[in-house]
């Protein structure tokens, strides 16, 4: 027999019954819109005569049109703007076209242009994607999710748009976020788009000049803190659970100061985690794992240096880890092998300013390093790993050290968007005489170094969280652990071929990532079942049952 879950997750029979809506209502649905798609057939029965332009056009001629459209604009903020219009006109259109060129489209969905699509998101607004819950509604969360359509919401991506990217407070105007990362939940892992929900926690914003544009979208006041901001958070989890019981939580660029505390809090209360801390280090790793085909070492043997010490790198350092405990090898040896440098210098056990998440990572100090150069003199890392936001932090001698040092120097640099990264692709292959195994978070175009074709590998974390939201998903999992990210991390890993590192990629191309991503599911159901997570009895095949929740987007033919 099929299970109930399932069936609401199959794609839409060859001959579906007619939709309730009719005429211009469904037409302005972008669940149901076909648009010029719609049959001579189906205008006639759905009252949609004289509603459209005479011409039909199948689903092939639309995705022609459409992507013909996007590749006429200038830039990649209209194309932004352009693929948002459709998805609020015709969601199967949209997601057709982004799953059949997820290559080039993912940058314009998501980083980096969507960066630029926060910090505009006042003059553009035109219709809301998700719910903006603030600090007014305090006793009235509750309210404001019932206030959403859909009732079978399973991910929800919230935001309080405090450390955008690397751009930092952007407050109410962070909402692209979760619309972006919950759009990636959907075209990467096939997470049906209804039980998706973006929230954006309006709490003010700390950006005076933000806040003071007469076009800001949000509270114009400072942003709550301690015991009031506390009260919203409680509130607005106690919520969830009750009016979205089955749904997973993620948490997306939350401040450093509260991002470590809020997933302590919740992270066994609740079906939750935070990417910015745990999908990035997953992915990360995966990049070091692969990268060790490369390099030719054991990961033991690993030393890292991380360029910024934040959530995401302290995320990197505690995965890795974990999963160097599963070789046996006690967490505080482990710890000994990663090493932060700040905007303050070496974090080392001297100092005395340092925040309660970076303290486990304050080793004794083996000597004076005011600067990174300084850093990788003494400390001679096998990897940097930049998660600073700091644009050019990762200078032409630092490279030029690594690769005096080791013979194929791994340099990550992860911050996003692009005009953030540590460093370029071309100038950590150029500085290294095309020696370093490199990767960062936001794309950038193959190069020519030294006659030699790279084409550089993204460490996005859309490799990551679709997967294991799936994963979750598809066994109904009532908590995400530190085991299911490793897995995700040794699944993505092993997704590299030999093709993507001859030419110098430790991750496989984007236009792999909606297989990868069952894959990643498959392994995190593994671990669902083996730590008696799931709340569904184990099915006798396990890949066929997390692939019979992708949800494809194709168009119904109606009775």
């Amino acid at each position: 027999m099929t299970s109930p879950e399932i069936a609401s997750h199959t794609p839409l029979p060859d001959h579906a019954p007619l939709p309730l809506r009719r005429g211009l209502e469904l037409l302005h649905d972008p669940r149901f819109n076909k648009g010029t798609a719609f049959t001579t057939k189906e205008r006639n029965a759905l009252g949609l005569r004289g509603l459209l332009p005479p011409g039909v056009f199948d689903e092939q001629a639309q995705l022609a049109r459409n992507i013909q459209t996007l590749r006429r604009k200038d830039t990649d903020f209209e194309r932004y703007q352009v693929l948002s219009a459709l998805a609020e006109r015709n969601q199967t259109l949209f997601y057709r076209l982004l799953c059949q060129h997820i290559t080039e489209l993912m940058p314009i969905v998501y980083t980096p242009t969507v960066g630029e699509a926060c910090q505009r998101y006042g003059y553009y607004f035109q219709r809301t994607r998700g719910l903006f819950i603030s600090a007014e509604d305090r006793g009235h969360v509750r309210e404001a999710l019932h206030n959403w359509p859909e009732r079978d919401v399973r991910v929800i991506v919230v935001t309080d748009g405090s450390r955008i990217l690397g751009l930092g407070d952007l407050g109410a105007h962070g909402m692209g976020i979760p619309v972006g990362k919950l759009t990636l939940y959907t075209a990467c892992a096939g997470v049906p788009p209804h039980q998706c929900l973006p929230i954006t926690l309006d709490v003010g914003c700390d950006n005076d000049a933000l806040r003071e544009d007469p076009l800001y979208v949000g509270l114009r006041r400072r942003r709550v803190r301690g015991p009031e901001y506390d009260a919203l958070l409680e509130e607005f989890i106690v919520a969830v659970r009750e009016v979205y019981p089955r749904a997973l939580v993620q948490f997306e660029d939350f401040a450093n100061d509260v991002a470590f505390d809020l997933l302590q809090r919740y992270r066994d209360q609740i079906c939750c985690f935070n990417d910015d801390i745990q999908g990035t280090a997953a992915v990360t790793v995966a990049g070091v794992l692969a990268s060790l085909q490369l390099t030719q070492r054991r990961l033991a043997e690993q030393r890292l240096l991380f360029v910024g010490a934040g959530e995401a790198g302290i995320g990197i350092a505690d995965l890795f880890v974990a999963m160097l405990g599963e070789f046996g090898v006690p967490a505080d040896v482990a710890r000994q092998q990663c090493w932060f440098v700040d905007r303050k210098g070496l974090v080392t056990a001297e100092r005395a300013d340092l925040n309660h998440h970076k303290r486990r990572y304050a080793h004794a100090s083996p000597g004076p390093a005011a600067d990174l150069l300084s850093a990788v003199e003494l400390l001679r890392p096998t990897a940097l790993i930049g998660v600073s936001g700091q644009p050019q932090a990762i200078k032409q001698p630092v490279i030029e050290a690594m690769a005096r040092m080791q013979e194929r120097p791994i340099v990550f640099a992860l911050s996003n968007p692009t005009s953030k990264a540590e460093c370029t692709a071309e100038q950590a292959y150029a500085w290294s005489s095309g020696r370093a195994v490199f990767a960062s978070g936001s794309p950038f175009q193959p190069c020519t170094v030294d006659g030699r074709r790279f084409t550089p590998g993204q460490g996005n974390n859309a490799w990551i969280f679709p997967g294991v939201g799936l994963g979750v998903l598809a066994t109904g999992s009532r908590r995400v652990t530190e085991e299911m990210f490793i897995a995700a991390a040794r699944t993505l890993a092993r997704e590299v071929r030999q093709e993507d590192l001859d030419f110098g990629s430790v991750y496989p191309p984007l236009e792999r990532i909606r297989d990868v991503s069952v894959r990643i599911a498959v392994a995190v159901a593994e671990v669902a079942f083996a730590k008696g997570l799931a709340s569904v009895e184990r099915p006798r095949d396990l890949s066929g049952w997390v692939r019979a929740h992708v949800w494809e987007p194709r168009y119904p033919t109606y009775a």
